[in-house]
């Protein structure tokens, strides 16, 4: 995945995938802010914010997907629950790369 921006809906994936083994080694558990990105680096860190409700939240890509059609992310229950989608199961989304300085300063910046 390069730097850029992408657009596009995202969907939330849980309860019956925990446990289970990610792309990554890692077990899914969906407490954690994860996500599974088809080309994103593994381990790396995405900035997603929901724009149909204006939050966003930093998640670590631990696997590959979505497989559902037209969806560019699959986030965990917690990284939905923090969007506000949790209810809707999808929202449309911009996803943005993020360095490891990046991640941290988007993590430690207070809430508005």
């Amino acid at each position: 995945m390069t730097r850029r921006v992408q657009h596009g809906m995202a969907s939330w994936y849980g309860g019956r995938f925990a446990h289970r083994r990610t792309a990554s080694g890692n077990r899914f558990d969906p407490t954690e802010l994860t996500a599974a990105h088809p080309s994103a680096p593994l381990g790396s860190r995405l900035l997603v914010r929901s724009e149909d409700t204006g939050r966003a939240v930093v998640v670590t890509v631990r696997d590959r997907g979505p497989y559902s059609h037209g969806r560019i992310i699959d986030l965990s229950h917690a990284a939905a629950e923090q969007l506000g989608m949790l209810h809707s199961g999808v929202a449309h989304v911009s996803v943005h790369p993020l360095t490891e300085s990046e991640a941290v300063e988007v993590a430690e910046a207070p809430e508005r």
